[in-house]
């Protein structure tokens, strides 16, 4: 198992043990896009356990090192990224900035918190990637102010095609520190789901806007 692999498999080791996954086809989840999902991850709970997060600030890290090379600004998508981001920042030696979903309604009305300067690098960075409309409205945001955005990296995306299609039209490179497929294979080995669990995910993964209806 290469590297990258091993960081993967860590990673979902450490969100099926803190409960950050959960599993409910009775009553799915329902997303912000409307989308109904037996499935839920919450990464923000990583934040509460300092040894798991200082594993994901350091492969954070080391996939934009590698990926992306010398990048000027680390950006957070608020709120979920916000704290994640500053970490891969400070662990980085970066500034750090984070992008609102939309403009404050008050104050400077700012929708990138920070000091930006047109012309700099940036990678962005991401708890979770769903549908990837909320990640790519932080990409439009930050080139809007003629930022030049490397890529996104998140700790966990459910690989939908949705969010395949809309990262190319975009133009966004996206890394994810772990994936679906992995999540749920190792989900089975830890005896968190059971082989019947797994038609569900896959039915629901194939189309999911359908699934919940």
């Amino acid at each position: 198992m290469d590297a990258r692999n091993e960081i993967a498999d860590k990673i979902s080791e450490f969100l099926l043990l803190i409960k950050a996954v959960k599993l409910n086809v009775a009553e799915p989840f329902t997303w912000s896009s409307g989308i109904k999902s037996p499935i839920y991850c919450d990464n923000r709970v990583t934040l509460s356990y300092p040894s798991i997060r200082t594993f994901i600030r350091q492969a954070f890290a080391k996939v934009i090192q590698e990926e992306f090379g010398t990048v000027d600004i680390i950006a957070g998508v608020a709120t979920g990224a916000i704290a994640i981001g500053a970490l891969v920042a400070e662990e980085m030696g970066l500034p750090f900035v984070y992008v609102r979903t939309s403009k404050k309604d008050h104050g400077l009305e700012n929708v990138i918190e920070g000091r930006i300067t047109p012309g700099h690098s940036v990678v962005v960075i991401e708890d979770l990637v769903s549908t990837g409309s909320s990640s790519l409205s932080a990409v439009k945001a930050l080139r809007q102010q003629d930022c030049k955005v490397k890529g996104m990296v998140a700790i966990f995306s459910y690989n939908l095609d949705k969010a395949m299609h809309n990262f190319e039209r975009e133009n966004c490179l996206l890394y994810t520190l772990t994936t679906y497929d992995t999540l749920i294979k190792k989900a089975l080995e830890e005896d968190y789901i059971r082989e019947g669990d797994l038609e569900v995910l896959r039915k629901w993964r194939e189309n999911p806007e359908v699934w919940g209806n």
